[in-house]
């Protein structure tokens, strides 16, 4: 069912016959990366004063801040700082200037280091994180951070908590976005975010693209060694990370981001790390939620309780996330959370050729699970396009299964996905799209319209709605049982915000609890 300004459908008018909107191919698929010397990549403070400053949520009651001071340094030869040589401090209050609150965290500093003849090496400035605690929900507080003693304070920011956990209290707009990058396509978007104002952004992952940024001047491809072609590790400009930082924090030195690791982020280096950039930069609720992994948490927006996974760790029901997971599910009681939102960032279900098929053994392992627990919505990035699915469950349209949205174009320099599986000639190989982590669980269709099959000849049935756009979406729930989700799409002309889909997602809790009798109190 297609949008019409008198009329915007509900997930009860489904499931939907599938629908395409093509790429057009005179828009162009992409753009180029921002270089560092980009008025929002620069750095605009001196000395020790705070830069690239975010909020993150940790509680109804708490809320993190994080900064960064001084220089990174990279080059061949490179000497971490020692990272209490500048106070982590924040100074809040419930009015403007006048700060009665001081909260006090700590910092560290990483390096991503790559010992190979000719390699450029990184160590970052020092990263600050402080969780101010004992704040009052649904109230704006006036901040600033840095170190008093030096002085380096920053200028004063805001934020509101959101409302208590409760059936009747929401988040006024929350942003969704995956697959950012640095290019002049991810300005367009999150100019247009900000325009949209939201109270909270869901990042689902490959933030920087910091593994692709070219050193060299060139466009659009891999960097496999930005200064070493030849090197055994793929090099990775951390520079970037910084850029980002600078580039995101007028948005979210106001509006708390919570993030979720992609592939981008595994950045390996000497010594078998990964993922220390992102696991060094972003202060996450993973402790607060019985977590012990920053790569999976929860948390409480209001009347919707988020569940972040990782799809770049240990999945398997064995394994510390299931535990987790399982647990975190049991806890929720959906009479003050009605709302249950998942995100990570490798989809299920993808009828594009890119990615398709690709994180099988996740779902295979983790599906019946948040079946069970009747999640309503589920985010994930990756595949570089919009794609909206019926419900679903198991590949079989069912109306107590979530609805699956991929958003996996924030504009990044990868371009966005054109190919369907389901095009002539464009169904992947067994031997295609395998995971930079964990197995390949590839299978043919054994029920339905494709059975036998790997790919569909026609656009599946649980997929709704799908066009090669890059944007964003914005969440807006209105009830415990009412959500708008509308797909803001940047594809027209590059400046517009324009609406690309839109839908009332509609729980039904009396239909789908009462089914499986699942022990969680409405």
């Amino acid at each position: 069912m297609a949008v019409t300004e008198s009329h915007i459908p509900t997930t009860l008018d489904g499931p939907f016959d599938p629908v395409t909107r093509r790429f057009d191919p005179s828009l162009r698929r992409g753009s180029d990366d921002l270089p560092m010397t980009h008025p929002r990549l620069r750095k605009n403070v001196t000395l020790n004063f705070p830069e690239q400053i975010a909020l993150a949520i940790s509680s109804p009651t708490s809320m993190w801040v994080s900064w960064v001071t001084g220089d990174a340094q990279i080059g061949l030869n490179v000497t971490p700082v020692d990272p209490a040589s500048v106070g982590s401090e924040v100074w809040y209050g419930k009015e403007s200037g006048k700060y009665t609150g001081v909260g006090k965290g700590d910092s560290v500093v990483y390096s991503q280091l790559y010992p190979f003849e000719g390699l450029w090496n990184y160590t970052s400035g020092i990263i600050h994180h402080v969780k101010l605690e004992g704040l009052e929900p649904g109230t704006r507080y006036y901040y600033k951070c840095g170190d008093s003693s030096i002085p380096a304070m920053s200028q004063e920011h805001f934020f509101e908590t959101f409302p208590k956990p409760s059936p009747n209290n929401y988040p006024a707009r929350i942003a969704v976005i995956g697959d950012l990058g640095l290019t002049s396509n991810s300005t367009s978007t999150i100019d247009h975010l900000t325009y949209n104002d939201p109270s909270m952004i869901l990042m689902v992952g490959d933030l920087t693209y910091a593994n692709q940024y070219l050193t060299t001047g060139g466009k659009g491809a891999s960097c496999f060694s930005c200064a070493f072609p030849d090197a055994p590790i793929r090099e990775t400009y951390q520079p970037r990370w910084d850029g980002w930082g600078r580039f995101m924090e007028p948005l979210t030195s106001e509006v708390p981001m919570m993030v979720i690791e992609g592939n981008h982020e595994i950045e390996p280096q000497a010594g078998g790390i990964t993922f220390k950039s992102y696991l060094t930069r972003f202060a996450v609720p993973a402790e607060e939620s019985g977590s012990k992994s920053n790569f999976y948490y929860s948390f409480d927006a209001g009347g919707i309780h988020f569940i972040m996974l990782g799809a770049y760790v240990d999945y398997n029901s064995t394994g510390a996330q299931f535990a987790w997971l399982k647990q975190d599910l049991k806890s929720i009681d959906r009479s003050v959370t009605p709302w249950l939102v998942a995100a990570w960032h490798s989809p299920w279900y993808n009828s594009y050729a890119s990615h398709y098929q690709e994180f099988e053994c996740m779902r295979l392992e983790m599906e019946e699970l948040l079946y069970r627990y009747r999640v309503d919505i589920v985010f994930n990035g990756h595949v570089h396009a919009y794609e909206r699915m019926n419900r679903v469950y198991n590949y079989t349209l069912d109306p107590c299964g979530p609805v699956y949205i991929i958003v996996g174009d924030g504009g990044n320099i990868e371009k966005v996905d054109v190919d369907h599986a389901d095009d002539p000639g464009q169904c992947p190989s067994a031997g295609d799209n395998v995971p930079e982590f964990g197995g390949v669980c590839h299978l043919n269709f054994t029920s339905g319209p494709a059975k036998g099959n790997f790919c569909w000849n026609k656009q599946p049935e649980w997929s709704a709605f799908r066009e090669s756009s890059f944007g964003h979406g914005i969440l807006e729930v209105v009830n415990s049982t009412y959500a708008l989700w509308t797909w803001h799409r940047n594809q027209d002309n590059y400046k517009e915000n324009a609406v690309g889909d839109q839908i009332y997602i509609v729980r039904q809790p009396e239909l789908c609890m009462k089914e499986l009798k699942v022990l969680v109190p409405y």
